[in-house]
């Protein structure tokens, strides 16, 4: 019988969600969030490519501290008292700003320092790669205190496979999830894909998950 795939990870519990995967690529975005409201300033951005967790960890914060959560393209100037009204609040894509959204970003980070507020932005492209038109925002935003969340590395891209397979239940050979990282972008994003497409082959194939259906789904790209 097909075993699955232990690694020697750490894993944290989401408040009540999936559990959180932690190893270097991810630690100092993780030690970020446990030290809040210790943190180095009131307004901290997390950055990071497509699903590498910046979303789950947000998350985490959000439960902790009750954060609102608006998205970039959604800040408006007349908005940002209510954003505040609950003393902490995340950010999604705060690179995405449209229309009066920077001004309202300049106001909104402006007060949340005047209340003690604490902001948590979330962005793919570090603070200082943002094209911001407004001098004194780009300025602030630059001087964000930042912390980089990493492609995974092998071990991390590891273990989310084997947690992925887990998920939906899928009785994997142990040399699957080595295949697969061997093979796939270095993504949370791409680890997802592979193994949604795997299990949708084997549904309908009617087949066991193993390496030769993996090589299929593979070369079907």
């Amino acid at each position: 019988m097909a075993r699955q795939l232990i690694l020697a990870l750490p894993c944290r519990t989401a408040y009540g969600r999936e559990d959180f995967l932690v190893a270097p690529a991810n630690e100092a975005a993780v030690a970020l969030i446990d030290r809040w409201p210790d943190w180095p300033g009131v307004a901290v951005a997390l950055t990071g490519p497509a699903g590498s967790g910046k979303t789950h960890l947000a998350e985490v914060w959000r439960e902790h501290s009750r954060a609102r959560t608006v998205t970039g393209q959604d800040l408006r100037v007349a908005d940002v008292p209510a954003l505040l009204d609950k003393g902490a609040l995340v950010i999604e894509d705060a690179n995405k700003l449209s229309g009066e959204g920077e001004q309202a970003l300049f106001h909104l980070l402006n007060l949340a320092h005047a209340e003690n507020a604490f902001v948590l932005l979330l962005a793919r492209p570090a603070p200082g790669q943002w094209r911001l038109k407004l001098p004194d925002l780009a300025s602030r935003v630059k001087a964000l205190p930042t912390v980089l969340l990493n492609e995974p590395d092998d071990a991390l891209l590891g273990a989310i496979l084997a947690k992925l397979f887990a998920d939906r239940q899928l009785r994997i050979p142990d040399t699957l999830v080595p295949f697969l990282a061997q093979r796939i972008e270095r993504s949370v994003d791409a680890a997802r894909r592979i193994v949604q497409a795997i299990d949708e082959a084997s549904l309908s194939g009617k087949r066991p998950v193993t390496i030769p259906l993996a090589a299929d789904v593979l070369a079907r790209g």
